[in-house]
């Protein structure tokens, strides 16, 4: 069931609560109201209580965190929100800003740093004066109303917050139904490649993080050298290293007459070749051998 509002707390506001109100909007282009949740409001399914109410009862749409103990893993109202439309493994994987977010607002300035492994101050050498006006701009509107310049902005972060996070809830799914693993022996030694076809995916998107990350979620990936896919601006393949792995080095295969581009550093080299086979030969002519 749709929300027909959105309700969250009034005075100082986060960028926690001001992004769940943001990808609320992406499924709901409602009122966003800022007050204190009545009992009713809380019991009203049709309200989206965001931020307060002391409740974590998303059948109910009350997405609150602050009840947590104080042991509880960081979450954040953005968190609760992402979970209940079921994309927040992906938000996790793909927005490396969200974990951060979360500890900042559940564990505070100074243990966020720790945990970024960096000096204190240098959190708030990373303010943005755009996070800065649309938080202010948003404490002080009591309604936030279709059509206002900043309800509409928020409704375009949400939708491409949104329509990014199912792109690459998608992008996990084609790799997963359609890649495959390619074993290589090369100078005597083993290495493994994920190979994508290119009729296999999106050739708008760009394949090679996706592929980083479907590999991460892999219970062993650590004898994966390569990623192997569709190059975007021509009619073959891109052959790049995964994790930087030492190993590779496309320089060596520069040269070939079918290799149109190899970087000077080595991590990444397009080719016209389409044929399984030839990428092979190419992969193992990148190998460097340990001895």
């Amino acid at each position: 069931m749709p929300f027909s509002s959105i309700l969250t707390h009034p005075g100082g506001a986060h960028k926690d609560e001001f992004l769940a109100c943001c990808f609320l909007l992406a499924y709901a282009p409602v009122v966003i109201s800022r007050r204190e949740p009545t009992a009713e409001d809380l019991t009203d399914p049709n309200i989206a209580v965001v931020d307060v109410g002391h409740e974590h009862v998303p059948e109910l749409g009350n997405f609150d965190h602050h009840q947590f103990p104080s042991d509880h893993p960081p979450l954040c109202s953005l968190s609760l929100v992402l979970q209940h439309f079921g994309l927040y493994e992906e938000a996790r994987d793909f927005c490396d800003w969200l974990e951060p977010a979360e500890w900042f607002d559940t564990l505070g300035p100074i243990e966020t740093a720790r945990r970024l492994g960096i000096p204190r101050d240098a959190v708030f050498k990373l303010y943005s004066p755009i996070d800065g006006t649309l938080l202010r701009r948003f404490s002080k509107q009591r309604e936030i109303l279709p059509g206002d310049p900043l309800w509409e902005i928020m409704r375009w972060v949400g939708e491409d917050l949104k329509a990014y996070l199912i792109s690459q809830r998608t992008q996990l799914e084609w790799i997963s139904s359609a890649s495959e693993i390619w074993e290589i022996e090369a100078r005597g030694e083993l290495f493994e490649v994920l190979f994508l076809p290119r009729d296999a995916a999106d050739p708008e998107q760009e394949q090679s993080t996706a592929m980083a990350k479907f590999l991460g979620r892999r219970k062993d990936s650590s004898a994966v050298a390569a990623c192997v896919y569709g190059d975007r601006r021509g009619g073959g393949y891109a052959l790049s290293r995964y994790m930087d792995h030492p190993q590779l080095d496309f320089t060596r295969i520069a040269d070939c007459e079918d290799v149109h581009f190899a970087h000077a550093r080595g991590f990444v080299a397009k080719t016209s070749a389409t044929d399984p086979l030839r990428l092979r030969e190419l992969l193992a002519d990148a190998w460097v051998p340990k001895f």
